[in-house]
């Protein structure tokens, strides 16, 4: 109970509440039983009552999942229950009533709900209704189910489904084509959505440790009970021997959205050997298993995982469109390839509001163009510097103008090169050699120039703005790039918006340097093309004198946008990169004993805005940036920019936008209508 509090967010203090009621039996004989419903279908969504009894016995067994459970009607079967008598056909007068009270209690809550119930002698006895437990297909389903049958509003309908469910929905899956060719070793229940990929572990205990080591692990238990559920969170997947679609593996792989398939008679599991027996191979812990919690099927190995298609991605879309009806806050995206932009507009973002254009050095196909980069870097002078310049100019055009393209329409918030020069010189001695070659200079001589650039603290060193100011050909350059990309795509009548945002900004006249350059940069470019591009300069606010001094940069600067990640790491003093270990022990509410102690910290301030320390620098720079220019554009681009709390924030706040990772999109855009149904702001930004 400790731990299923600690993983939901409940507070400890909030005590637990107890029902005292009178024990009706459903142990006395063939004409009792008792059984756990679902007014509609917990794992898909579908309206049909679904559900799973037992003849003599007591509701524990049920959930226990010690012996199969028969189906209450027909369907409720599934492959183990295929053969067994359902109530319907047991008891027809007690399945008739039962049937009858889901449907008004369905019609009274508006909402899925999970019943309890226990037959005496042949007399209907209803124990218990909650809102049901469900994964994150089936709350998409009934929600917008509930809504087409007019039994929920589309605020509700909204307000139906947590973030924690849509992203379920994004989660991966088996590789149909892989699948369809692979025999699988045997089929359980499909009680929790996705596929999973993982090791063999068969306690919790070892779950939890192979995770911390970094492992994938499924979790294989012959049935789980309130002790594994540590390492139910930490595994990938669960598998169960024993236990039917209410078994406590499912109810609590189905709540978290978690793969799940319980209920496999045939897998053996032998824990002194520590091994699994199933469809006549022997699987030692430690071998790799593949999971599709949506059918059932277990295979041996490890199968390639897909992101999920066709009805699941057109249902995602029809309840993403009830949440843009509603939401004011506009939701952009994280995005520094075409590949990652396209997924993102897919998934509804509205714009980028972070292209990082140093990323265009780095991966798959940038050797071409880092290579000009590091001979600008090593430049002795600014002729030197300028040709560098020049040769790399044509790859940051068309690197932009591919990801300008795919967010036609849209605004694209390019930032311009912000980390340390140094982070680009190559490590390895036939790199400098190359490079040595390029300059025409020695070895020693461009080592020297490398040692030249070394900086004790170069997250606080010659980076984003400071870079353009000591080499302002470097801001001309990637202007000059940014705007004939858009000028080039215009003529081919393809409208792009550039806002150009300048990082790691703490001074006024910074940005009066800097904006000076680009808006004579688009003069220049404007009379050598003839075509009017609209576009913006701003500023990424993440230092907190910035936030202090956002009036008298608002004069210059047309948008903010929050940099929350580096804005984090300077309103605490912490490290992002190093402040790991002592930041868990900060979070902890119990030591390594298990026993109680002090939280320093509710949560991670690089997950979640900090509200107290972090969200006060936010206000005060909205109040003092919108005081100096009223329609001033605000958004945030740090990966909080996803998180849900982070978002309801945002939104309280007055932003006009979060931006996040292109997965993170959707549940975005659900936090953002959510907060807005929560707390209604009359302006859309």
């Amino acid at each position: 109970a400790v731990s299923y509090r600690r993983i939901e967010g409940i507070p400890g203090e909030w005590g637990t509440a107890v029902s005292v009621q009178t024990m009706v039996f459903g142990n006395m004989g063939d004409s009792s039983s008792t059984g756990v419903g679902f007014t509609c279908n917990p794992g898909t969504g579908e309206n049909a009552f679904f559900g799973e009894f037992l003849e003599n016995a007591q509701g524990e067994d049920v959930v226990a999942g010690i012996r199969t459970p028969h189906p209450i009607n027909e369907s409720s079967r599934n492959e183990q229950s295929k053969n067994l008598k359902s109530l319907e056909q047991l008891m027809p007068a007690a399945y008739k009533e039962l049937a009858a009270i889901r449907a008004k209690l369905e019609k009274h809550y508006h909402d899925m709900l999970d019943i309890e119930f226990t037959i005496e002698n042949g007399r209907l006895w209803m124990l218990q209704c909650r809102v049901g437990k469900r994964n994150g297909l089936a709350a998409v389903r009934m929600a917008l189910d509930m809504q087409k049958e007019k039994l929920a509003t589309r605020e509700e309908a909204v307000m139906r489904v947590t973030p924690e469910q849509l992203d379920e929905l994004l989660h991966p899956i088996l590789d149909p084509k892989v699948e369809l060719g692979t025999k699988p070793l045997g089929k359980g229940l499909p009680a929790g959505p996705g596929g999973a990929v993982g090791m063999i572990v068969f306690t919790a205990e070892e779950a939890v440790k192979w995770k911390k080591d970094g492992k994938n692990v499924i979790l294989v238990r012959e049935e789980t009970n309130p002790e594994d559920v540590e390492g139910m969170r930490a595994a990938e997947a669960i598998l169960t021997a024993r236990g039917g679609m209410t078994s406590h593996a499912a109810l609590v792989a189905r709540g978290w959205g978690k793969c799940c398939v319980v209920g496999c008679a045939d897998v053996k599991i032998d824990l002194k050997a520590r091994t699994l027996h199933l469809g006549g191979a022997t699987l030692k812990e430690g071998d790799w298993i593949s999971l599709n919690g949506s059918r059932g099927f277990i295979y041996s190995g490890k199968m390639p995982l897909v992101e999920p298609g066709g009805t699941t991605m057109q249902m995602l879309g029809d309840f993403l469109k009830s949440c843009n009806s509603i939401r004011a806050l506009k939701v952009w995206t994280n995005a520094d390839t075409p590949a990652d932009s396209l997924q993102a507009r897919t998934y509804g973002a509205e714009g980028i509001g972070l292209f990082r254009i140093e990323h265009m050095f780095y991966g798959k196909g940038s050797d071409a163009a880092l290579f000009q980069l590091r001979k600008m870097i090593m430049s002795k002078d600014l002729a030197e510097r300028k040709a560098a310049l020049n040769d790399l100019f044509p790859y940051m055009k068309s690197d932009l103008k591919a990801t300008f393209k795919v967010m036609e329409g849209m605004h694209v918030t390019v930032r311009l090169m912000d980390p340390p020069l140094h982070e680009f010189v190559p490590q390895q001695k036939a790199k400098l050699e190359e490079l040595g070659r390029a300059l025409g200079i020695s070895f020693e001589e461009l080592e020297a120039r490398a040692n030249a650039l070394h900086e004790s603290n170069p997250m606080m060193g010659h980076r984003g703005v400071r870079l353009g100011i000591t080499y302002p050909e470097i801001t001309e350059m990637q202007a000059r790039a940014i705007f004939e990309a858009a000028a080039e795509l215009h003529k081919e009548g393809i409208k792009v918006f550039p806002d150009i945002m300048i990082p790691v900004v703490s001074l006024e006249n910074e940005v009066k340097h800097q904006s000076e350059i680009i808006h004579r940069v688009y003069a220049e470019v404007l009379k050598q093309k003839g075509v009017k591009v609209k576009y913006m300069v701003g500023t990424m606010i993440e230092i907190p004198r910035a936030c202090l001094m956002a009036g008298k940069l608002a004069e210059t600067m047309e948008f903010f946008s929050f940099g929350t990640n580096d804005l984090t790491q300077m309103t605490f003093g912490y490290s992002r990169d190093d402040s790991g270990p002592f930041l868990a022990e900060y979070i902890k509410d119990k030591d390594k004993d298990d026993n109680p102690k002090m939280k320093i910290i509710p949560v991670d301030p690089f997950q979640t805005i900090d509200q107290d320390g972090v969200g006060e620098l936010i206000k005060i720079t909205v109040e003092r940036g919108r005081k100096t220019r009223k329609d001033l554009k605000i958004g945030i681009c740090g990966e909080q920019g996803g998180e849900p709390a982070s978002v309801e924030f945002c939104h309280k706040v007055g932003l006009t936008y979060v931006s996040c990772s292109p997965f993170r999109v959707p549940i975005a855009i659900l936090s953002a209508a959510q907060s807005q149904i929560r707390a209604p702001r009359k302006n859309k930004a």
